[in-house]
């Protein structure tokens, strides 16, 4: 993917409309990359792990680290490229992907910094500045391996198509070909957790970029397969460690 940006001195800006369901398939970039919705929400996974980012947050992706990108709904995203962080900046020691805060300032310089026009001595200080302001915000993510045995990739391929499905491993074990036990010892031995917390994962997964785009957590939660708002945000509190609301606010310091 090539991005349609200008080049200038440190940073090379690209803005990407996206409509609902696009997807950048998986591919790498030989310089590093901040990827920020600038609308909209986008998901992206690199390094076996899911991000679900509003406008408040991006994504720092390493040079050479494989990654995907898909908005769920109309969005755009706004790249930036970095081939090499200046000596000594934080972001230099970034070597996995790590989110980070955008605020109104850090907005705001995104956008003064993609103006082909601007003069070589405010781009200078403004590509300073946006370095200066990359700061690094804990999100917990929600991250489902698939079981390797067909039997139990079925049923797990099912759930991340119909996530509110409720059927029990007994049900599911009638139409793969095996005992309930059967599916629940593969999805233990191959995905790490119980077969029960890995289809609350996946809910909440699936609730993620509703929840991003603002919609009622009523809406959220049932349409994700919890019957009440009150069980839906336990199941995140505990998955989390914070509510819904608190999982993509970002204080912005320059609202006052």
């Amino acid at each position: 993917m090539s991005p349609n940006g200008h080049d200038i001195a440190l940073v090379l800006i690209g803005t990407f409309p996206m409509p609902a369901r696009t997807r950048f398939a998986r591919h790498t970039h030989q310089v590093h990359q901040l990827a920020w919705a600038s609308s909209g929400t986008l998901t992206v996974a690199a390094d076996a792990r899911t991000w679900v980012l509003p406008t408040t947050r991006a994504l720092w992706i390493p040079a050479g680290v494989p990654h995907e990108v898909v908005a769920a709904s109309h969005s755009t995203m706004t790249s930036l490229y970095l081939s090499a962080p200046p000596p000594g900046a934080a972001l230099g020691r970034w070597a996995e992907p790590q989110p980070v805060q955008v605020t109104r300032l850090l907005a705001e310089l995104i956008l003064f910094l993609d103006n082909p026009d601007l003069d070589a001595d405010r781009r200078t200080h403004g590509e300073t500045l946006l370095l200066d302001l990359l700061e690094p915000v804990p999100m917990t993510t929600l991250d489902t391996p698939l079981p390797t045995d067909p039997r139990a990739g079925a049923v797990a391929r099912a759930l991340l198509q119909e996530p509110a499905t409720a059927l029990s491993l007994d049900d599911w074990g009638h139409r793969v070909g095996a005992s309930g036990r059967t599916l629940a010892r593969l999805f233990l031995s191959e995905t790490g957790m119980p077969f029960g917390r890995w289809r609350t994962l996946v809910r909440l997964n699936a609730a993620l970029p509703a929840l991003a785009a603002g919609e009622p957590l009523s809406r959220v939660s049932r349409t994700v397969g919890y019957e009440t708002v009150s069980a839906f945000v336990a199941a995140f509190r505990r998955e989390t460690g914070v509510t819904p609301g608190a999982y993509f606010r970002t204080r912005r310091p320059s609202d006052g």
